[in-house]
């Protein structure tokens, strides 16, 4: 029964531990634009029924309560938060922000879409409006050599005056994408997210209808975690390893007098 303990106790540690992960993954994107911390989610292990309730005591009489050993704790998943991150001005003109729900498309190099809030967006050598690492934003928009003034509206439509012109050409317009379930999207790094079966499939619309939000220039989310927030668990985190392990050293003082004086 003391090793079952030993047990417990050790379940104790390998979740709070992976808790702190979490919490560390959250501090250590403070500052990445667009991003969305994490929770960690427990659950109980299996339990041990030595009597169960309602099982038979005597006669007709059955027990109002059972008895049961509980096998620990695990982690259960991890819930993102999709609470808005603050918009900051950054003067930029293809700096974009989201303000709702919605998401921007962005064309992976295998040629599957992924999703982001990350608007830190710039024009490649062939005119695209890309990512900062390359990857081109969907639908395609082209910015013709020597275009100037480029202007992005709420409703995501681009537009800019291109040579020898002197009003403004529409070049396209950005679409957001919207999900069922968007914490359910797959994060795969380089702040990219991608559909799964939980998210459900991606609803396309222009930015403004329903409930994808609009479109901010000039501006970048920043990150929604909470400095604060994060240092308070990170205490309680450490408090509830530290309880984890003082159990463990209790049950081996426990088998150790048993050992010398049984």
């Amino acid at each position: 029964m003391t090793n079952a303990a030993l047990h417990v106790a050790r379940t104790g540690l390998d979740a709070q531990q992976e808790r702190m992960q979490v919490i560390a993954n959250n501090i250590a994107n403070v500052n990445t634009t667009g991003f969305k911390r994490d929770r960690a989610n427990f659950e109980t292990l299996a339990y041990q029924y030595i009597t169960a309730p309602g099982a038979t005591s005597s006669g007709d009489d059955k027990y109002t309560q059972g008895t049961s050993l509980g096998g620990g704790v695990k982690l259960a998943g991890t819930s993102r938060s999709d609470v808005q991150g603050s918009i900051n001005q950054t003067g930029n003109a293809l700096d974009l922000a989201v303000q709702g729900s919605g998401f921007f498309q962005i064309q992976q190099p295998d040629g599957t879409i992924a999703y982001t809030r990350d608007g830190n967006f710039s024009v490649s050598a062939e005119g695209q409006i890309v990512t900062q690492d390359g990857r081109p934003l969907i639908p395609n928009i082209q910015v013709p050599d020597g275009a100037t003034n480029i202007t992005i509206g709420a409703d995501g439509t681009v537009s800019a005056t291109t040579a020898g012109t002197t009003a403004s050409t529409q070049l396209g317009k950005i679409q957001l994408a919207s999900f069922v379930n968007p914490t359910g999207l797959k994060a795969e790094g380089d702040n990219m997210l991608t559909e799964t079966d939980s998210s459900g499939t991606p609803q396309l619309g222009d930015p403004g209808t329903d409930g994808r939000g609009t479109v901010a220039q000039g501006a970048l989310e920043a990150s929604n975690v909470d400095v604060t927030q994060e240092l308070v668990d990170m205490i309680e985190t450490q408090r509830a390893y530290e309880v984890n392990s003082k159990m463990i050293k209790a049950t081996d003082e426990m088998l150790q007098f048993a050992n010398q004086n049984m």
